[in-house]
Parts: C-alpha cells; structure tokens; sequence
C-alpha cells in the first residue's frame, strides 16, 4: 500500500508507515509543498495510487462529490498526539490491505467507532 499524508499529518506518521513497508510520502515532498491546493492533492494520488490521509473535511466531500481521492482515510479525531493517531492507524491497517484491492473506499476514524465506505456498497 501506498500513502500520502496531508499538511496536518505528521511526519511521524510517514515514518511509521514506511517502517512498517509500506510506501508513504508527505505533502511537503510533492508538488507545492503546503501550498498544493486539494484538488491537485486528489489528482496527484489518483494517478499514482495513493491512500490519502487527512484531518480536513473537503477531503471527505471531494470523495463523495468528485469521487476523488479515490482512497482516503479521514481523521475525526480532533487535536489528539501522534503517537494515538499512529495506534489508531496501526488499528485499521489489516482491513486496509483488503479495501485497497476496491478501486474506491473511505475509511473514517472517530473516537468511539471506524466506519468504512465503498464506492460499491457505500457501508461495509
């Protein structure tokens, strides 16, 4: 699997996933840096792939109204530290490796619950 990690993400968290093998990248390495606008975001890891992980909303709206990013992982967890925000990724890491084989999905992690949706069955 492949990740890129948007502006509020961590490099920790980029870290941790390419520890654990799999390919991540931040948005501060492609593009504009911070400054790449979302809609390039979508683009960029549609063509090449990627799982996009997020705090921001419109992330979550471009998916159902754009459908793109094709992949995302939303995280409604407000301001919490990096290292929970890495165990609760750690969590979702088995079912991602089997919703990456959809060509659409969209993983949200709330406090209390992970919810995944698909293009096909909008709720797993």
């Amino acid at each position: 699997m492949k990740f890129l990690c948007d502006v509020h993400i961590s490099y920790k968290v980029v870290n941790y996933l390419s520890n654990a093998g799999f390919e991540a990248i931040h948005v501060n390495q492609i593009l504009d840096s911070w400054n790449t606008k979302d809609k390039d975001i979508c683009q960029y890891s549609d063509k090449n792939d990627l799982i996009v992980i997020t705090k921001d909303y419109d992330f979550r709206n471009s998916f159902f109204v754009n459908r793109s990013p094709k992949k995302l992982i939303k995280v409604n967890l407000g301001n919490i530290s990096t290292s929970d925000l890495i165990e609760s990724i750690s969590l979702i890491l088995n079912a991602l490796e089997k919703l990456n084989t959809a060509s659409s999905f969209l993983v949200e992690i709330d406090k209390n619950q992970i919810t995944y949706t698909t293009e096909k069955d909008k709720e797993l």
